[in-house]
C-alpha cells in the first residue's frame, strides 16, 4: 500500500506512555507525539483543511498563492499541501523564530518576511498585518488566517479527536494542550467532550500570553502582554478559533521550565520535541501535581505534543544559547 502523494501521511500519529518524567503521578500519562506528521507538526492537519475548504469555496484557483502568517509549522504543513496541490506560497513569521524554522519553509520552496515580534498586532509592520497586506496586494492569493479559519478547529474535531478517542479506547479522561491558534486544543475538546462530557481540558499558556488571564477572569489585559522566547503558543490577541467555555481549567509555564522540560523529554523519554512540547509537559505535570488527590489509577491523561526538536537546534537543545538565557 502507498499514498498517492505526501499529503496521505497526515495524521494517525502515535500515543506513547511516558515512564520517567510522570513516574510520580498516579494514573496514566500519555503523549500524543504530533511530529510523526509529515511536515513535523501537528500544523500539517489544519493546513491541508483549511486549503481543502478553500478549493471548495472556490476561493483558491489553480496556480494560486497561499499568504499566511506563521511561528514556523503552519508554513511548513501549507507548503507541503502546496507543492503536491501546485500552489505558490508566502509567509510571514516574526524575528524570535529560529532559523531552522525559516530554512525550512524556504527549502519547501516558500518565501519568508521576517517581521519584528515586539510590536501590536494592528501595527502594520506585524507579521499579521503584512500578511492581510501581502494577500491584497498579490493576484489569485488568498489568506487562509488560522487564527479565525472554522477549518482549523474543524481538522481536530475531524481528525485528532477521533483518533484520541479510539487509541485510548474512549478511556482518555484528561486532555492537556497548549494554545495559539486555539483549533488544536478546542476542536479537539469539542470532539471529546462530546463523546465524554465528564472530560477535563487543561490549557497551558505561557507567561506573557493574555489566554491564561483572560480564561479566569474574562479580561483582556494588555500588561500581561510582554516578550516570550518559547514559540508557536500563546497569544497577544484573542484568536477566533480560541473557544474557552471548552476548556477547565488553565495552568501558566515560563519559559525556562518549558526549556528544561523539552530538553527532559528527550533525555529521559527518547522524545525530540520542540519548545512548544516542554511548556505543554510541564504543564500536565504542574496541574496532576497539584490535583493528585482528584485522580485515580485508571485516569488515562493525553499531553498533545506538536512538533520536533529538529527545528530548535540552534536554540534549546544548544548548551551556549540554553545558558546565555539562564535556563541551565
Amino acid at each position: 500500500m502507498w499514498h498517492s502523494s505526501i499529503l496521505g501521511a497526515i495524521g494517525d500519529t502515535p500515543l506513547v506512555k511516558l515512564n520517567k518524567i510522570t513516574s510520580q503521578i498516579p494514573c496514566t500519562v500519555l503523549a500524543k507525539v504530533e511530529f510523526f506528521n509529515p511536515g513535523g507538526s501537528v500544523k500539517d492537519r489544519i493546513a491541508l483543511k483549511m486549503i481543502e475548504e478553500a478549493e471548495k469555496a472556490g476561493t483558491l484557483h489553480p496556480g494560486g498563492t497561499i499568504i499566511e502568517g506563521t511561528s514556523g509549522n503552519t508554513g511548513a504543513g501549507l507548503a507541503i499541501v502546496a507543492i503536491a496541490k501546485g500552489y505558490k506560497c508566502i509567509f510571514t513569521t516574526t524575528d524570535k523564530q529560529s532559523q531552522e524554522k525559516v530554512d525550512v519553509l524556504r527549502a519547501l520552496g516558500a518565501e519568508v518576511v521576517i517581521c519584528p515580534t515586539n510590536v501590536a498586532p494592528e501595527d502594520p509592520r506585524s507579521y499579521y498585518s503584512v500578511a492581510k497586506r501581502l494577500s491584497k496586494e498579490t493576484p489569485n492569493s488568498i489568506y487562509p488566517n488560522q487564527y479565525d479559519n472554522p477549518a482549523n478547529v474543524q481538522a481536530h474535531y475531524e481528525s485528532t479527536g477521533p483518533e484520541l478517542w479510539a487509541q485510548t479506547e474512549g478511556k482518555i479522561t484528561h486532555y492537556v494542550a497548549g494554545a495559539g491558534t486555539g483549533g488544536t486544543i478546542c476542536g479537539t475538546a469539542k470532539f471529546l467532550k462530546e463523546q465524554n462530557p465528564n472530560l477535563k481540558v487543561i490549557g497551558v499558556d505561557p507567561y506573557g500570553s493574555v489566554y491564561y488571564k483572560y480564561f479566569h477572569e474574562r479580561v483582556f489585559d494588555h500588561a500581561e502582554i510582554y516578550p516570550y522566547i518559547t514559540e508557536g503558543v500563546g497569544e497577544d490577541i484573542l484568536a477566533g478559533n480560541m473557544d474557552f467555555d471548552l476548556v477547565d481549567d488553565y495552568v501558566r509555564v515560563t519559559d525556562k521550565d518549558a526549556m528544561q522540560y523539552t530538553r527532559r523529554l528527550a533525555r529521559e523519554e527518547g522524545l525530540f520535541v520542540g519548545g512548544s512540547c516542554g511548556m505543554a509537559m510541564a504543564g500536565a505535570v504542574h496541574w496532576l501535581e497539584t490535583h493528585q488527590k482528584t485522580l485515580k489509577p485508571d485516569d488515562v491523561v493525553v499531553v498533545l505534543l506538536p512538533d520536533s526538536g529538529f527545528r530548535y537546534l540552534s536554540k534549546i537543545y544548544n548548551d551556549k544559547w540554553m545558558e546565555g538565557h539562564g535556563f541551565l
